[in-house]
């Protein structure tokens, strides 16, 4: 499949995720950012933002991202 092909069959899972609804309580919250290279009209490193939270049990889980 061309790239184009997997993206478009990406975007409603990604869309979803982004919506869906958390279930369970975090005992703490961590902001954090990274710049990643990412190819759009030109090639430029841009901030990947990501908030990942520590579950009382001690799991960790990534709560969403966002690129800007």
């Amino acid at each position: 499949l061309p790239i184009s092909n997997i993206s478009k069959q990406m975007i409603p899972k990604v869309e979803a995720y982004h919506k869906r609804k958390l279930s369970d309580k975090f005992f703490c919250v961590y902001l954090d950012a990274t710049y990643l290279p990412l190819r759009r009209e030109t090639f430029e490193r841009e901030a990947v933002y990501i908030a990942i939270g520590i579950k009382p049990n001690g799991h960790k889980e990534v709560i969403d991202y966002c690129i800007a």
